[in-house]
């Protein structure tokens, strides 16, 4: 049966080795009853088209170039979309798999953060495309919370995930 873990097994994860989820900024903050927190680290623009293919070695992803957070921390975005990094960097066991929904609070200043699954098995920091759609954009800090993800327990283990992503940006 599948299960949504409960802030009790997560707690319990983030003390194995690897951990479910390191890196993270205040931990008591960001877990939650049913998931945890990921906090923003990276902004950038997308550059280029990318390219979707019936084959990995045809897929091209959008070139990005990062962008600068004032002395406060803070930076404007205009309406458009955006890819983000998390400062967290995930684990999941073979066992557990994904999935995330924006905070609350950022669909309510206009924005939103689309993401895909976190397949059983996978590792590495994130990356999520941010749309502003506030005519007036959005300011955001480094380190904000932006996204829940909450963790599934599988039926069963599987082989784990062995695509391009594995590793990413550790």
């Amino acid at each position: 049966m599948t299960t949504v873990l409960a802030k009790a097994d997560i707690h319990r994860l983030l003390r194995q080795k690897p951990p479910l989820v390191e890196g993270w900024i205040d931990l008591e903050q960001q877990v939650q009853p049913n998931g945890i927190d990921l906090t923003l680290y990276e902004v950038a623009l997308l550059q280029s088209p990318g390219r979707i293919a019936t084959t990995n070695h045809q897929r091209l992803v959008s070139d990005l170039a990062p962008l600068v957070f004032d002395g406060l921390g803070f930076i404007d975005l205009m309406p458009g979309a955006y890819s983000i990094t998390y400062n967290e960097i995930v684990h999941l066991p073979r066992k557990i798999m994904a999935l995330a929904t924006p905070r609350s609070s950022l669909l309510r200043c206009g924005a939103t953060v689309n993401t895909a699954v976190w397949d059983a098995g996978y590792s590495g920091r994130s990356q999520s495309l941010l749309v502003v759609y506030h005519p007036q954009g959005i300011r955001l800090q480094r380190n904000a919370r932006m996204i829940q993800l909450v963790f599934l327990r599988l039926t069963r283990q599987t082989e784990g995930y062995r695509g391009t992503y594995q590793g990413e940006n550790i």
